[in-house]
């Protein structure tokens, strides 16, 4: 069983995005900011934003949070990697700490990379590009901010 956390000064925004013809419904973590709210977790499915990015969010009449639009993109990258096996996924993930990139986990095998501006994308797309030779994995690039 998983327990709900709160995180405190944070609220959670909820972000749809298409998925097998359907629309499904990501939550993400922000902190409110004078001009909305500050992504603080690493998206895994919605494309449209990155980490430290700020939206905008309404309000529905449940009290739900609901992304409105970008504000303000931080320049981050988001990425994603589905691995062929499960074993790779520490070494992987503890080599892209090392570069300066943090990292979430969905699933076993599905994990969310956040590439802040200050890292040079090119050098952890080269890093995934020989991954995806080697098939360890495959990757998407689902936000660039740095390009």
């Amino acid at each position: 069983m998983r327990i709900k956390q709160e995180k405190v000064g944070h609220v959670k925004i909820l972000f749809d995005f298409e998925e097998d013809g359907g629309t499904q419904v990501e939550s993400m973590w922000a902190v409110p900011v004078a001009n909305g709210y500050k992504i603080d977790n690493i998206p895994f499915y919605v494309r449209e934003v990155a980490c430290e990015d700020v939206v905008s969010a309404d309000l529905d009449t449940d009290g739900a949070l609901h992304f409105v639009a970008l504000v303000a993109a931080s320049g981050h990258s988001t990425v994603r990697l589905w691995f062929a096996n499960e074993k790779d996924v520490i070494e992987v993930r503890e080599s892209l700490r090392n570069m300066g990139c943090s990292s979430e986990m969905d699933l076993s095998r599905l994990v969310a990379v956040d590439i802040p501006p200050s890292i040079p994308y090119e050098r952890v797309r080269a890093y995934l590009d020989q991954l995806e030779r080697e098939a360890v994995l495959e990757y998407e690039e689902a936000c660039l901010g740095q390009t």
